[in-house]
C-alpha cells in the first residue's frame, strides 16, 4: 500500500486537525479556516470570512490564530493554496511567498500555492 511505502521512506505523517473558527456577539459563524498540521508544516484547507467581515482584521486574526497553533505544535511553516488574486494578495501582507501555481487550472486561472516560515 502507498501510505505504508511512504511512511516507511519518510516517517509517519502524524496528521493532527486544526479548526479555528470566528462567532459573531450573536454565536453567529463569521469566519474560519481549517486543515491539519503533518510532517512539520500546516496545511490550510479552507479559509472562509463572511463578506459583511472583511477588510476589518478578522482574517489576519485568524491566521494568526492557526500561525500560533501551528508553533505550539512545532510547524516549521504553514502552506496553502488559492485560485483568488485578492486572497493571494492578503496572503502576501500577511508575510506568504509564492512557490509555485498550476497555471489554467481551471481554466484560465491559476491555483497559486503559498508558504509562509515561522
Amino acid at each position: 500500500m502507498l501510505s505504508a511505502e511512504v511512511a516507511a521512506r519518510f516517517g509517519p505523517r502524524d496528521e493532527t486537525p486544526l479548526s479555528v473558527l470566528a462567532h459573531d456577539g450573536d454565536g453567529a459563524l463569521i469566519g474560519g479556516l481549517n486543515g491539519g498540521s503533518h510532517w512539520g508544516w500546516l496545511y490550510i484547507r479552507q479559509f472562509w470570512v463572511a463578506e459583511s467581515w472583511r477588510k476589518r482584521g478578522l482574517g489576519r486574526s485568524l491566521l494568526d490564530a492557526a500561525e500560533a497553533k501551528a508553533r505550539a505544535r512545532g510547524c516549521a511553516g504553514v502552506y496553502l493554496d488559492t485560485f483568488s488574486p485578492q486572497a493571494e494578495a492578503f496572503y502576501a501582507r500577511c508575510g506568504y511567498e509564492r512557490f509555485g501555481a498550476l497555471e489554467d487550472f481551471p481554466p484560465g486561472h491559476a491555483r497559486v500555492f503559498l508558504r509562509k516560515r515561522l
